[in-house]
């Protein structure tokens, strides 16, 4: 459910190239490249690093509502109950999303398309539905504690808003922890940091006011 709500609130329009193909002709979103799935994926499953990067975006632009955000994040216990390790791979954070997938691409929710040739898959991208968009209204109406999800990827699709992939894994490889772990390993948490940098913010937006 978690990828299902990622993709379908993260999608972008499919373009006309995509509706010709028979396969995709009501398909209503799509996220191009499994690099951005993964990325995106990675700050919906780590909120620590999620409202370290709203901090970073709120030293830039001075928009209060960033440092809200961050700090209702953090104020809670969401980085600790919230969080789901990735693993770190030779192109940061990974986890196999194959069986995941298949799931919902078996239930009719989404189409998986490889883009290059037969000797080398260039990209693979994930359309949604109109089953799939059915499904990710309905649970969150069914079960309300899905809406979590759905408010995190609507933050998570504003931080990432513009960047591609390797955009987004050039500035997740910018913190330190994400960078620095063994290959293989499971990334670290930066609560504690991104708590200190959330109450040096607050002090120093309260000595502006």
């Amino acid at each position: 459910m978690r990828l299902l709500l990622l993709i379908h609130g993260a999608g972008e329009r499919p373009n006309e190239l995509d509706l010709a193909d028979p396969s995709l002709t009501d398909a209503v979103g799509v996220v191009r490249t499994q690099v951005r799935l993964q990325k995106l994926d990675f700050w919906l499953r780590n909120p620590d690093y999620l409202a370290d990067e709203l901090l970073t975006d709120y030293e830039r632009s001075r928009e209060p509502g960033l440092l809200e955000w961050a700090g209702k994040i953090l104020d809670s216990e969401e980085p600790e109950v919230r969080r789901y390790p990735m693993l770190r791979h030779h192109f940061g954070a990974y986890e196999p999303l194959d069986d995941a997938l298949a799931v919902l691409r078996s239930a009719g929710l989404l189409v998986r398309k490889r883009r290059g040739n037969v000797s080398r898959v260039r990209q693979h991208d994930y359309y949604l539905m109109p089953a799939g968009a059915q499904v990710a209204a309905q649970i969150v109406h069914d079960a309300p504690e899905f809406s979590y999800y759905v408010k995190r990827v609507e933050l998570v699709v504003a931080l990432a808003d513009g960047l591609g992939g390797t955009d987004l894994k050039k500035r997740q490889y910018l913190q330190r922890e994400y960078a620095e772990a063994a290959r293989g390993s499971r990334i670290g948490s930066v609560s504690t940091r991104a708590r200190a940098r959330l109450s040096e913010l607050r002090a120093q937006s309260s000595d502006h006011g």
